[in-house]
């Protein structure tokens, strides 16, 4: 146990530096960017003394270091400033946007995690049937196609030609439960679409692997059957590099939503971010890009712990 112990607290000692160095990269690649941020808000009808008192106002006239360090110190306080855009603080803005996003996130969770393994398992349990070969080819045709392709095929057939569903997924605050899983439909669709594939495969490819040692052939010859012999013995020695796959694809979820939210207009952070990125609303682009980075993270670690405690091999193999 304290040896595990050590372990995850050298994972998030990494996962710290990880993300500190991400924000640095954030923040870079934002002075990167060309143009002048103040006049890009203001305008060209700006005169240059308000060009100048609108640099001075945002700390424009500082070192890009020193402005750096500032806004690091303020998020780690949680103070990520305000919208340039409508002047709202980002503390009341985001939770709105990441409730959306969430909600988008779990219910493609809660219907595809399952769903993957299941069909997984009955690949292994069928191998080699018109099922297997089936879903395997279902399976490499949603990984081949792009997100937006998926999305706008399920909008052209279940939502213009079918009319069952509308194409935009216009949440409101107000909206029931209900309505916002009506409208949210082919949005979370298409993101089932895609990650169900990544985990159906790789759960089939694990099983596979497992069930060809040794003591897979021992439990067969003792008469256990091959339902029991997937779920009692192959699925609990798989589970490592299975409990990856479903990690990332929940962070791609979370933070790979842009495209999504983009083409339903789902008001998402992924939407947010986009909108933001037009609008030269900084401070939004790096609470939103920090965030998604932590998150990705924190999954990765998650996962990662996950494997090292479901595979004794991994154990040793860190000392």
């Amino acid at each position: 146990m304290k040896h595990i112990l050590i372990l995850i607290g050298q994972r998030l000692a990494l996962g710290l530096v990880t993300l500190f160095i991400v924000s640095a990269l954030i923040f870079i690649g934002i002075e990167l960017l060309p143009g002048d941020l103040a006049q890009a808000v203001l305008g060209q009808a700006a005169t240059p003394e308000t060009v100048a008192a609108f640099r001075q106002q945002l700390g424009l006239d500082q070192p890009a270091w020193s402005r750096y360090l500032q806004w690091l110190s303020n998020a780690l306080q949680g103070d990520f400033g305000q919208s340039l855009a409508n002047g709202r603080e980002l503390s009341e803005l985001l939770p709105g946007r990441l409730s959306n996003t969430l909600f988008l996130a779990v219910i493609a969770a809660v219907i595809a995690v399952p769903l993957a393994l299941i069909l997984g398992i009955l690949c292994v349990l069928w191998r080699n049937s018109w099922f297997d070969r089936a879903t395997n080819a279902s399976a490499l045709t949603a990984i081949s196609l792009p997100e937006f392709f998926v999305a706008y095929v399920l909008i052209a057939v279940l939502a213009i030609e079918l009319r069952w569903f509308p194409a935009l997924a216009q949440v409101e605050t107000a909206s029931t439960t209900g309505e916002a899983l009506y409208r949210s439909f082919l949005p979370a669709l298409t993101l089932i679409l895609v990650v169900v594939a990544h985990m159906m495969r790789m759960t089939r490819a694990s099983l596979l692997n497992v069930m060809a040692r040794p003591y897979i052939e021992m439990a067969r010859l003792k008469g256990v059957g091959p339902l029991r012999l997937i779920l009692r013995h192959a699925l609990p020695n798989a589970i490592g590099p299975i409990v990856n796959v479903i990690a990332l694809n929940l962070a791609y979820l979370i933070v790979g939503v842009v495209v999504v939210e983009v083409v339903f207009v789902y008001p998402g952070l992924g939407q947010l971010l986009v909108d933001s990125v037009i609008k030269r609303d900084i401070p939004v682009v790096q609470a939103v890009s920090l965030f998604f980075a932590g998150t990705y993270i924190l999954l990765n670690l998650l996962a990662d712990v996950v494997a090292i405690v479901a595979n004794p091999r991994l154990r040793h193999a860190q000392r």
